[in-house]
């Protein structure tokens, strides 16, 4: 059984989205967490070594960090199609998608959010390439690999959906958005997102 520890309105409810596509059955631990504003805090039943989330449990196994969640997931169950699987065309582009975003596009989206990018020219320049590469990749398909929907697509359309405030507007990103959204499994995934 898979089993996601999960904060309303968090990094995790892109997880949940994953989840969804996948198609197998899976259950939700919701958990309080340390929030931005000072809320929140530690909960015991949280598996997560530093009591953030997402963190997946499965066959006796913990993953945490999203990217890394994305990976296993889409190694486990290969049936739904999340990403190619090794030895098949497209999988290093895959993969660095996935780890671009943890590497790079996190970071320099997280500048933004703070103000590092307006004082700092590192920053800046880091967050003008992450988006030259995001625009880059929708100006080829619809999807960050082109015509298929990838575990890629939850990780960069999950800023795009909650981050908005970090990116400029584009109608690229836009169009990306709603063909996300229109997908069934994002909206299964809206009504899990908070506990009942």
């Amino acid at each position: 059984m898979l089993k996601l520890y999960h904060s309303p309105q968090s990094r995790s409810t892109r997880i949940i989205w994953l989840l969804e596509e996948v198609g197998q059955p899976y259950e939700i631990e919701y958990c309080t967490i340390r929030r931005g504003d000072g809320s929140g805090g530690p909960d015991p039943k949280n598996a997560h070594p530093e009591g953030k989330v997402p963190a997946l449990a499965h066959d006796g196994h913990l993953v945490s960090e999203s990217a890394a969640i994305c990976l296993y997931l889409t190694d486990a169950f290969p049936a739904a199609r999340l990403g190619p699987q090794v030895g098949d065309a497209g999988r290093a582009e895959f993969l660095t998608w996935l780890f671009f975003y943890s590497g790079e596009a996190e970071p320099a989206l997280i500048a933004k959010f703070t103000g590092r990018v307006d004082s700092d020219e590192q920053a800046r320049r880091s967050y003008d390439q992450v988006l030259r590469r995001f625009e880059g990749a929708l100006s080829k398909g619809p999807y960050m690999l082109g015509d298929q929907f990838s575990a890629a697509d939850v990780l960069f359309g999950s800023v795009v959906e909650w981050g908005s405030q970090m990116l400029p507007k584009r109608d690229a990103f836009d169009a990306y958005l709603a063909r996300l959204q229109a997908r069934p499994a994002h909206q299964r995934a809206q009504g899990r997102d908070a506990a009942a």
